[in-house]
């Protein structure tokens, strides 16, 4: 096993070197690195506090990526199973990968995605079997300068989901890939890359989850998408992690004309959250959405929203925004909406609902709206709220318990976020959410 921390110019080099990359890839890190420690924490949301001497950078644990869970380390194999993934993958998923502290561990998908030419493999193998394609997305839509984190993530990257969805090709059910942290101080900066060519579709799902340590990890991955033509791609997202890490992403997607994009975004873990899916609709009729949630309890600061750039005309788009705050925590909302001048006759949405569980808690609404030309229209609703006395008594008049009648409301307030999730995540939501309350 591999372990590097403390990472520094020369030890971005050996990364490169033990995942033998091309020179480009190791050249590109060494840029990413030099931006990283030039560039300061971002000047906007909550305060960042990480000692980047105490994160570990890269852990190798395998030499090979394997497809038959038997073949796998028991107590990884059996980390996998009681997260439930070993089973889903059975019932109802056409491929999944299993990322396990740096390496993906385990990857495999039905025959007939083969068949149909589907590429889903993890990033690193991606970098050596598809350099072409690779190179010609990679970085072209967030790039490593954008931010200290992205540039974090651009010199230490390790593992993520590969996808190539060719021109007309429908993947029935969804692909999934679950992140693992598992390991005191570490870091994670998977990078995922998803192209949904022409005509073509793809629901994506991910979940992430790591056990408590009394100091702190990172998770810092950068996402991005390209939707072609008259595409869809939908990407869900429950992400659970354990309330010491700080999770710090940046997704964005690109959507070309009649393409439609779609974020299912659930927050319900992590010590310090700043997530804010982006879409840029290029072409004309372009569509994104957003529908997320996000519940922060004592010690947590959930920081999440959307982006929607509307670059192209007939564009339209909308953003859903559930938040719950409990316990003291921290639930803000900060989006953007830009219709530039050019993207005329489209449309945009935000609705922004919040509950507060009570007096210790807070939160904020940190929109940013702007309409660039006089054809398009732009919708803004923000409401704030605690929960009602008087449905609570209502409920509780009826025999239901004061713990349950909270349960049933707050379910009923995030139903719309529910139902985008297929049966086993609504499911596991609702299991989570009930631990909080």
């Amino acid at each position: 096993m591999k372990t590097i921390q403390k990472i520094d110019l020369d030890k971005v080099k050996e990364i490169s070197k033990l995942k033998h990359e091309p020179k480009w890839m190791r050249d590109f890190r060494m840029q990413a690195y030099q931006t990283f420690e030039k560039l300061p924490n971002p000047s906007f949301g909550p305060e960042l506090n990480i000692d980047f001497d105490m994160i570990t950078y890269y852990k190798k644990l395998n030499d090979e990526v394997l497809n038959d869970w038997n073949k796998v380390d028991k107590k990884i194999k059996d980390t996998f199973d009681q997260i439930g993934l070993i089973s889903a993958e059975k019932k109802y998923l056409d491929g999944v990968g299993a990322q396990f502290e740096s390496e993906v561990v385990y990857h495999n998908m039905i025959k007939e995605l083969e068949e149909k030419n589907v590429i889903f493999c993890d990033t690193d193998t991606a970098l050596k079997k598809y350099p072409e394609l690779f190179q010609k997305y990679f970085n072209k839509l967030v790039k490593y300068d954008e931010n200290k984190y992205t540039a974090l993530n651009g010199s230490v990257w390790s593992g993520g989901t590969f996808i190539y969805v060719p021109p007309h090709t429908v993947v029935d059910r969804p692909l999934q890939s679950y992140f693992r942290i598992n390991s005191k101080n570490m870091g994670q900066f998977e990078r995922t890359l998803i192209i949904v060519d022409e005509g073509s579709s793809l629901h994506y799902m991910e979940g992430c989850t790591a056990p408590t340590y009394t100091s702190d990890a990172l998770h810092a991955a950068v996402v991005e998408i390209y939707v072609l033509k008259n595409a869809k791609c939908r990407y869900t997202t429950i992400q659970n992690w354990s309330s010491d890490v700080y999770n710090l992403v940046t997704k964005r997607a690109q959507v070309e004309e009649g393409g439609l994009m779609e974020w299912i975004d659930g927050n319900i873990g992590s010590k310090t959250n700043m997530k804010y899916p982006s879409c840029i609709l290029k072409g004309a009729n372009a569509k994104g959405n957003c529908i997320s949630i996000a519940v922060a309890k004592e010690g947590q600061i959930q920081d999440a929203g959307a982006k929607m750039i509307h670059l192209a005309p007939y564009t339209q788009s909308s953003i859903i925004s559930k938040s719950i705050a409990v316990s003291g925590g921290n639930a803000t909302y900060r989006g953007t909406v830009n219709i530039s001048k050019q993207a005329h006759h489209s449309k945009a949405l935000v609705k922004c609902d919040t509950i507060i569980l009570d007096e210790l808690s807070k939160s904020d609404t940190v929109p940013t709206n702007i309409v660039s030309n006089e054809t398009s229209t732009l919708e803004h609703e923000a409401t704030v709220s605690k929960v009602s006395r008087e449905k609570l008594f209502y409920l509780m008049s009826r025999g239901i318990s004061e713990e349950r009648a909270k349960e049933l409301i707050l379910l009923g307030f995030i139903d719309r976020f529910r139902e985008e999730l297929p049966m086993e995540y609504a499911v596991e939501l609702n299991r989570l959410l009930k631990e909080y309350f």
